[in-house]
């Protein structure tokens, strides 16, 4: 079934640099601010010297404490996908694919949901969070997995319709292989392009997150932020800047691996053999 005419290569290159600018523009002009020396119109690095400056420590500690409370939390977040969500999606399709409808239902719930309103759900859990594991900024990894499930289970349930994993772990059960081997050397490798863009979209969606660190009072990289920056915006620029080149990266890194050949080769042809006289 067709859709319509694929747009010619004009078209598509005048889609992706209108789109490049939109995305560019705002990037460029955050650049520009970092190096803006006050009102003038002067460009500067001074900004840039005053991050390493040991006379600023005590002003820009913030920033790297919230920097690696993110850090902290991102891990803990991707352990959590690691550990509880891609085991639930790998026995679902193997052994439970009538309830892979319900998995789905729950896990996009959560981007369906004003994160202001799953705060107000979250503010008493976290009262018994908070009496159990203390008020450290890595038990916001609990709440932030939950606003993260979205975003890790769609690449996650791609990788596994793309593959037949089913059909290749009866044949591999039928060689004798356990159900370790089956997932270590089977279906972990097929689901590898899944798996390596659900953390990085989950480091993306830890260190963009403000919200739930605001209201369930945490220190996280965005809060710091926003704390540095009524003493010293242009710093404030800098670390923003940082992390935004970080999460395109990411992104970027993504779309290389779902680019990425498969290694599939095309027979040789060989020559027909010459008739004898």
């Amino acid at each position: 079934m067709h859709f319509g005419v694929a747009p010619s290569r004009g078209t598509a290159a005048i889609v992706l640099i209108v789109v490049g600018l939109v995305f560019a523009v705002p990037l460029v002009a955050l650049a520009q601010f970092t190096f803006r020396q006050g009102t003038d119109g002067g460009l500067t690095t001074a900004h840039y010297r005053a991050i390493a400056d040991p006379v600023n420590a005590a002003t820009y500690q913030p920033v790297f404490d919230g920097l690696g409370a993110s850090l902290l939390i991102a891990l803990i977040t991707v352990a959590i996908v690691l550990l509880v969500l891609l085991p639930a999606q790998i026995i679902t399709a193997l052994h439970h694919p009538r309830l892979r409808r319900v998995l789905e239902f729950v896990c996009i719930i959560p981007i369906t949901v004003p994160v202001v309103v799953l705060v107000v759900g979250f503010i008493p859990v976290y009262q018994v969070v908070a009496q159990v594991f203390g008020s450290d900024a890595w038990t916001l990894a609990f709440a932030i997995g939950i606003v993260s499930l979205p975003f890790a289970f769609r690449p996650i349930a791609a990788a596994i319709t793309a593959m037949d994993m089913i059909v290749l772990s009866e044949a591999a059960r039928s060689l004798g292989a356990s159900w370790w081997t089956v997932t270590w050397r089977i279906l972990l490798p097929n689901l590898r392009r899944g798996i390596t863009a659900a953390c990085f979209l989950t480091i993306t969606v830890v260190l963009g997150e403000y919200t739930l660190a605001s209201f369930l009072s945490r220190t996280t990289f965005q809060t710091a932020l926003l704390l540095v920056q009524g003493t010293d915006p242009y710093v404030a620029a800098i670390f923003s800047l940082g992390a935004l080149v970080f999460g395109f990266l990411l992104l970027v890194a993504i779309g290389r691996i779902g680019l990425r050949r498969t290694g599939v080769r095309r027979p040789r042809r060989t020559a027909a053999p010459k008739e004898s006289a």
